[in-house]
């Protein structure tokens, strides 16, 4: 039966990552699905439409041979300025977007959380609630919500966290997912550490399961892989006769690359529902397997390879970064432990795993040798005593487009104290003047800032207090006093 997801794109940033997530996939599909027939892989992000007819009508999936029509991402799409929108309608996945799924308005959210949430969130109810009721009927058996968005803006922390409660308020029943894109500590949003805090405290209470994206990490990510693919081009003079262009090729979009970043653990994270393998992972099993208690579910996550393989005009570019890419199995599973993989910077090693999940894609990877890897490297993890075997593996025998083999790490782990501590920091340096409130004042009560810190406050004490649980306290025994207590 096929498992459809939704993705919930909101906000500039969300919506940019989302284009690029759907370009790839696209990308991905069409490697893998070259008869050109709608299969149940296919079906978890597109509907199959047949625009001869009027209305359109979405054809089944059946046996997984009839022919596509015309595909439409299961997707709605939300932003309060139509700048992005427009521009992605007027592009080359404009015929994959359906317009009917687009909720927009014009003036913006200021780069105001309250604004968002309680101003634009309420206004939109009813029309947002609608286009996600409608995307999930058309589904036959819907495993999870996927909303995109960053927390340091205003549309995409303020309505993109109301959507997220409305979620869990409308289909208590259906996964949620984040890919919650965190600002740099020198974000250009003023405002940012209010509204990541704001939206940070809605995703505690609301969420299943969080991927937290650093943007100082994704342009780390970008800048050291850039360098290493320029190194690669210069050592071969062929290639760099014809690469000749930094970054990641000629006509290529500003944060393309980052956003290819953020889109590829998309793709890992849901192949395992859309291919198959001899040890699928479906998403329940992630939140039922590394979320320990209920409001610890914020998941950090690395890939190796980082990046999807350049596009075949850019050949210079794709000889170099055919060198950069894994070798061996063993590699990869090195790669996704060590800090300059890691998507939030983080270095998960210095910290403490609750429990960690693996979803190895390829053809020649076995659990024999995912088993071997997991035993060479748990010596140098700290797992917490009461789960110290806490590895959830998968197995996805397609490959990412352009490598033989490619590998997800997903680690619930206490490192991530470190990242809220660092946004309460920022924040702390504005609420402590009261500097901006009076903005957020106009649209919510100020005890919002109060209960946001605590929420996320009270996380951190969560986390903090695992920290180094590597060995089991010490029991304290009775002694037997036999018949001490005669006289």
């Amino acid at each position: 039966m096929p498992r459809e997801l939704v993705t919930i794109q909101v906000g500039q940033c969300g919506n940019q990552v989302g284009c690029r997530f759907w370009e790839l996939a696209l990308r991905e599909h069409a490697a893998y699905n070259t008869k050109g027939v709608y299969d149940e892989a296919l079906s978890s992000f597109f509907r199959n439409v047949d625009t001869r007819v009027e209305p359109p009508r979405n054809l089944p999936v059946g046996e997984g041979r009839g022919a596509i029509r015309t595909l439409k991402a299961r997707s709605v799409i939300v932003d309060m300025e139509c700048g992005v929108i427009n521009e992605m309608l007027k592009g080359p996945l404009g015929e994959v977007l359906d317009t009917r799924q687009l909720v927009s308005d014009v003036s913006g959210a200021g780069n105001n959380w309250a604004h968002g949430h309680h101003e634009y969130g309420p206004r939109y109810h009813d029309a947002i609630l609608d286009k996600i009721r409608l995307t999930a009927e058309d589904c036959d058996s819907l495993q999870s919500f996927m909303v995109l968005h960053s927390l340091g803006g205003g549309t995409g922390s303020g309505v993109g966290t109301y959507i997220v409660r409305m979620l869990a308020d409308e289909f208590p029943g259906v996964f949620r997912f984040t890919g919650s894109v965190f600002p740099s500590e020198d974000d250009d949003v003023v405002t940012s550490p209010y509204n990541a805090m704001l939206a940070l405290g809605q995703l505690v209470e609301h969420a299943d399961c969080v991927l937290p994206i650093e943007n100082q990490a994704l342009i780390d990510i970008v800048n050291r892989t850039e360098a290493a693919r320029d190194r690669a081009a210069a050592a071969d003079a062929a290639a760099s006769a014809v690469s000749g262009l930094k970054g990641s090729g000629g006509g290529s979009k500003p944060f393309d690359s980052m956003n290819g970043v953020a889109a590829s653990l998309l793709l890992h994270l849901t192949a395992s529902v859309r291919f198959e393998g001899p040890l699928n992972v479906d998403l329940n099993d992630i939140t039922m397997n590394l979320v320990p208690y209920p409001r610890m579910h914020f998941l950090l996550s690395s890939m190796s390879p980082l990046q999807p393989p350049p596009k075949d005009k850019d050949v210079g570019r794709a000889a170099a970064a055919l060198a950069l890419q894994p070798r061996t199995l063993d590699q990869v599973f090195g790669d996704v432990f060590s800090r300059e993989h890691q998507l939030i910077r983080a270095d998960p090693r210095a910290a403490t795993y609750l429990a960690c999940g693996l979803i190895a894609r390829g053809p020649t990877a076995t659990m024999a040798d995912i088993n071997r890897n997991v035993a060479r490297l748990r010596p140098q993890l700290k797992m917490v005593h009461w789960n110290s075997e806490g590895f959830k593996l998968g197995i996805c025998s397609t490959p990412p487009v352009g490598c033989p083999f490619g590998l997800l790490c997903l680690a619930n782990n206490t490192a991530i104290a470190h990242t809220f501590t660092t946004m309460r920091e920022r924040f702390d340096k504005l609420y402590k003047r009261r500097f901006y409130t009076h903005h957020y004042e106009q649209y919510m009560d100020p005890g919002g800032f109060t209960s946001a810190m605590e929420v996320v406050g009270d996380l951190t004490a969560q986390y903090r207090a695992l920290e180094g649980a590597t060995q089991a306290p010490p029991l304290t025994r009775l002694r037997p006093r036999g018949l001490s207590f005669l006289p």
